[in-house]
């Protein structure tokens, strides 16, 4: 598989990489023995760029992500895990549903200070059973997270705090690069106005359909030399399916208006005989700004339908068309 350069970070990230929130227990039980058939499926494809965290399953994902790698020579793959989280141990009472089912028993504080980020590092290192991760994310900051209070807080926090931890730690050789894992455009703008970055990992607001990151955040990263890995490129699920009864943008039932836009969409595809999901699956890395495409499944043969979609060309009079119908936020 065809690699891109993370910014100036040295890191060569494959174009399809692997985001392990599905083998965490996304919104359904996942045995073990197919988490790793699923990770073994995108190692077969290619792949070499796994993505995690501590909030995927409550560190179940780091764990077994952690455990296929293990025997993996540690050159051969770029490792992200994420921080902004820590994990107590719940000894009585419920577990916090966040919409892991299964999830490993431990509740989540949020924390972006010095201390916290160091601690939350420390802690995914011996989850995974690895020596060393290659990217960290912080996980989360944004509006939708908090209340306003508390995004200001958070915000304030890292930037005073938290940022330092992630300097440490790159400029001592335990991380290669660092960035922010969000879904919401603001997010970068408030954290990247205060602090510079490596890397976005931003989910569903650089697809085919949802263009809310293309205004002003893609300019700012080609000024700053900030790359950008993009996940939610299926929006949830419609650009993958189609507008079929029933389907998910942004993890709700589409509205009537998307649904009109994912069928133009569709006609589109149909007119120059490919599959909407290949497009979707392509539209990312038209920017020299994106290095990867992280694509979740707890399936392998889920992983191998997508590999086989991004293996069709596309050709270039599909995009401007396709544009007709996509949002800008």
């Amino acid at each position: 598989m065809k690699t891109r350069k993370l910014g100036s970070t040295g890191l060569d990230l494959t174009e399809l990489s692997f985001g392990a929130a599905p083998i965490g227990n996304l919104y359904r039980p996942v045995e073990r023995a197919q988490a790793m058939a699923t990770l073994q499926a995108a190692w077969d494809g290619g792949i070499r760029y796994f993505d995690t965290a501590p909030f995927y399953g409550q560190g179940l994902s780091e764990r077994r992500v952690g455990d296929f790698l293990q025997d993996k020579p540690r050159d051969s793959f770029v490792l992200s895990t994420k921080v902004g989280r820590l994990l107590e141990p719940v000894t009585s009472g419920p577990l916090p549903d966040t919409g892991y089912v299964g999830a490993l028993p431990f509740s989540i504080t949020y924390d972006y200070s010095y201390d916290g980020i160091l601690r939350s590092w420390e802690d995914s290192l011996q989850r995974l059973g690895l020596p060393s991760v290659d990217i960290l994310y912080v996980h989360d900051l944004e509006p939708d997270s908090f209340d306003a209070e508390g995004y200001a807080a958070h915000l304030d926090s890292f930037s005073r705090s938290g940022i330092r931890a992630l300097e440490e730690l790159k400029r001592d050789g335990h991380i290669k690069a660092y960035g922010l894992g969000v879904n919401q455009v603001q997010a970068c703008l408030d954290v990247m106005d205060r602090v510079p970055l490596d890397c976005l990992l931003m989910a569903g607001r650089h697809s085919l359909l949802d263009r809310s990151a293309s205004a002003r955040l893609m300019g700012l990263c080609e000024q700053s030399g900030t790359a950008m890995v993009v996940g939610g490129v299926f929006n949830s699920g419609i650009l993958a399916t189609g507008a079929r009864p029933g389907a998910t943008f942004n993890y709700h039932e589409a509205p009537p208006e998307i649904m009109a836009r994912v069928t133009a969409m569709e006609a589109v595809a149909a007119r120059h005989d490919v599959a909407l999901a290949t497009a979707a699956l392509h539209f990312p890395l038209k920017s020299p700004v994106v290095a990867s495409v992280l694509i979740g499944s707890a399936k392998p043969a889920s992983l191998t339908r997508n590999f086989d979609l991004f293996a069709q060309d596309l050709p270039e009079a599909i995009w401007p068309e396709m544009e007709q119908h996509a949002i800008f936020g």
